[in-house]
């Protein structure tokens, strides 16, 4: 029989079901660190990847691995799967590809600059306006003059070709030395942030996050980003935003269908939106608003609802508040506003309750079948079948070699691009300065017109020296 919901938990009384079919309208998992967070998504994984729709997430603290590997069950375990009502529960695995930015913990994932395109390089650079302006520049340059940007080097190379041919690239405005060196400097923080192993060739096939196995299952795609969180956050977020990007431009409109192509989790979901322009936040509500037509549903992780702008916080169906501490104006402000998203139950004080909650203790709401919130519950959030905490690392590598993928992503493709092709034209350009000619030589390759002008010139000059030497003596003669 097809899996049409999934069990989030319960409280003795009632359970509460995500129904499938209307989990392209998002959901926020919210709370204070330790609250249950990680359980809670990924108990969704689980229950997505059982009904045969594949989930993107990312592990940022290594703890997400062991979905790989059937749990256990203790005692801890089993007294909550008898509050909750539960009595069929399985201990099972579930099917993951691992991935890593950097390619060591998984297959790399690799996208090119052209593909990220300016406005996420501009945020991902933190440059001011005229440092995006010129970076806006370099692609419409790159684009006119038929330049691929694949990889960081294609970029540098560009702005120091951009930065010698100032005066000849006026029409694309003015290029301050000055800026131009500003955003390579900080390409080179980049790339010793690990960026280089980003951007590339071959890049991700958005059809490879959305595979099922043999049996149905949805695959579980899981990015490693524990390095990546720690040394490059904003490389994170931009990666995040490219893939929500990438997938509202390529997938086609499926309208409602009875279960999500794809299912994102996005951890540390704050990140999405620190410091980013205005643009940029215009451009993520958006796609976030228009996405769940495409068939990809996106479930934000984040300890505190206000990380999330207004309008994307009211466009989350599925909310899951984990407690959060109320000692600070700022965290009382949270509770309030997290209390006010859900639909009012008369039997809860939804504030209050917040900050009471126990850890694996969630306030829920969920669209019911008819595309309605439901009243708030208060319930326990279940176990998950998958072991809790992360495998070895010598079975994640087993997991690796074994994958369908394996091969396909490890061998970098370094094709003609731009940093080929304008290392001709400089190469090219200096040539002449730097090749010793004898003067007979030079004077070979001078033009008809310049030998002639040349000539002239010395006649002339011979011919006003003579007059003022006649001048002179005529004039010392005189005075005698």
């Amino acid at each position: 029989m097809e899996q049409k919901r999934i069990l989030i938990g319960g409280n003795g009384h009632s359970q509460v079901f995500l129904e499938i079919a209307l989990a392209n309208r998002h959901g926020l998992i919210a709370g204070a660190t330790g609250t249950g967070k990680t359980v809670s998504l990924k108990i969704l994984a689980e229950g997505f990847s059982q009904a045969g729709v594949p989930v993107f997430m990312a592990d940022v603290k290594g703890d997400l691995s062991g979905i790989a590997a059937a749990g256990t069950i203790n005692q801890k375990i089993r007294s909550r799967l008898e509050k909750i009502g539960i009595d069929n529960f399985i201990p099972r695995a579930f099917p993951v590809i691992y991935w890593d930015l950097f390619g060591r913990s998984g297959h790399p994932i690799r996208a090119t600059l052209s593909d990220l395109g300016p406005l996420l390089l501009a945020t991902l650079l933190e440059l001011n306006d005229t440092q995006s302006g010129i970076l806006y520049s370099a692609f419409r340059i790159a684009d006119d003059e038929g330049l691929l940007l694949l990889d960081l080097k294609d970029l540098q190379t560009l702005l120091r070709w951009m930065n010698d041919n100032r005066r000849q690239l006026g029409e694309y405005g003015h290029f301050s030395p000055a800026s131009i060196g500003a955003i390579q400097r900080r390409l080179l923080v980049l790339e010793q942030q690990g960026a280089e192993n980003f951007f590339g060739e071959p890049a991700l096939a958005l059809e490879d996050l959305m595979h099922t196995d043999f049996s149905g299952q949805g695959v579980i795609s899981l990015l490693d980003a524990r390095d990546l969180i720690h040394q490059s956050p904003r490389l994170y977020a931009a990666f995040l935003l490219w893939l929500l990007s990438e997938l509202f431009e390529n997938l086609p409109e499926v309208g409602d269908p009875d279960r999500p192509k794809l299912i994102l989790f996005f951890d540390e979901a704050h990140l999405l939106f620190k410091r980013a322009p205005k643009a940029l936040l215009d451009s993520i509500e958006q796609v976030v608003r228009l996405i769940r037509s495409k068939g990809v549903g996106v479930f934000f992780i984040t300890q505190n609802p206000l990380d999330l702008p207004d309008p994307v916080l009211g466009q989350l169906g599925c909310r899951i508040q984990h407690a959060l501490r109320a000692y600070t104006p700022r965290e009382k402000k949270a509770v309030r506003v997290a209390a006010q998203t859900f639909r009012p139950n008369p039997a809860i004080d939804t504030e209050r309750a917040i900050t009471e909650l126990g850890t694996g203790e969630a306030l829920v709401s969920v669209l019911g079948p008819d595309g309605a919130p439901t009243p708030v519950e208060r319930i326990l959030i279940r176990p998950p079948h998958s072991r809790i905490g992360p495998i070895d690392e010598s079975d994640r590598q087993t997991l690796i070699e074994r994958s369908p993928l394996n091969g396909k992503y490890e061998q970098t493709l370094d094709r003609e691009s731009a940093y080929e092709v304008l290392l001709q034209r400089i190469n090219a350009l200096e040539a002449p300065s730097t090749t010793k000619t004898s003067p007979k030589e030079r004077r070979g390759r001078q033009s008809v017109g310049e030998a002639f002008l040349k000539s002239a010139v010395r006649s002339i000059g011979r011919q006003i020296g003579r007059e003022l030497i006649r001048g002179l003596m005529g004039s010392l003669l005189g005075r005698r």
